[in-house]
């Protein structure tokens, strides 16, 4: 009985313990501290809906390659309220493919205005992934969308991860929700691909950290899953400013690019994720820049 017992214990602890490194595929959860703000995970991608009594506001779809049934379900256990609006943070398809069940519902889908011309350019070549819906309203610089009393500030903050991004503010709560080019305790993504220039990159980053807000959702789940603070945008900035200078004394020294790509350390962030993988990545992009002036 006794072996019979401890075998059982041991295996709930193993089942738990495989829980908790293998979390389920999607979860929701309302934001600390608000009364109708979520978070949507799906796997390793995260969108942010708001709840009204007027209709709900969703962004991202997070949908590529996998279906977009359990966001909706996910918004259908919150409230019974219509969709009204899908907004995307950019137009990269791993966050912003799957919408079309959500046009299916009525959404209007909102984006940067170069976002849609990407699209638009992606559909001419025949490259448009078929879930993918062009948005119906398009951004410049900044659009407010007000819902049932919520008001959600779009702002565009300049050239970064891509062309379009979005901030998406939510004044009342001091909540931003910030997609990709602000990550938190993490280097930035390889090559820092899609952008026209590291320096821009940088400069939009102190845009968004001189906004009026308290906490960030980010667009996956970094650092744990916490949210982000204006400190780890700052810390953002620093990392780039950091690289930037240790990459133009190489580039200087004539070092660029795989002589740069080996001897460049930063070890100030050598704890943050993807540091081993990414980083010699993100000196080849600040060797474009300085070494080859693009």
């Amino acid at each position: 009985m006794k072996a019979s017992f401890c075998i059982a214990v041991l295996a709930a602890l193993m089942t738990g313990s495989a829980f908790a490194q293998n979390p389920p595929q999607t979860s929701t959860k309302k934001v600390d501290g608000t009364e109708n703000v979520y978070i949507f995970r799906y796997g390793g991608h995260q969108s942010m809906f708001v709840v009204t009594p007027q209709g709900v506001i969703a962004t991202d779809p997070i949908s590529y390659l996998r279906p977009a049934k359990p966001y909706i379900d996910a918004i259908r256990a919150v409230t019974d309220k219509p969709i009204k609006y899908v907004i995307y943070s950019h137009h990269h398809y791993d966050h912003i493919a799957g919408g079309q069940p959500f046009k299916d519902l009525g959404a209007t889908f909102i984006a940067h205005r170069r976002a849609k011309e990407r699209l638009l350019e992606l559909k001419k070549q025949n490259a448009l992934l078929a879930d993918i819906v062009m948005p119906d309203q398009v951004v410049g610089d900044k659009k407010t969308i007000t819902l049932g009393g919520t008001t959600l500030e779009l702002d565009y903050v300049g050239r970064n991860h891509s062309d379009n991004s979005l901030v998406m503010r939510l004044p009342k709560e001091k909540l931003v929700f910030v997609v990709d080019f602000a990550p938190i305790e993490s280097v930035q993504f390889r090559n820092i691909p899609d952008n026209a220039s590291p320096l821009e990159y940088i400069a939009s980053l102190k845009k968004l950290a001189s906004l009026d807000w308290d906490r960030m959702i980010p667009g996956h789940p970094y650092a744990g899953g916490r949210l982000g603070t204006k400190k780890d945008v700052e810390d953002d900035i620093a990392y780039m400013e950091d690289l930037s200078a240790e990459v133009k004394k190489a580039a200087d020294a004539g070092k660029c690019f795989d002589t740069a790509m080996k001897e460049v350390k930063l070890p100030k962030y050598e704890k943050w994720a993807n540091y081993e993988a990414s980083l010699p990545a993100n000196v080849e992009r600040f060797c474009y820049w300085w070494g080859r002036g693009y």
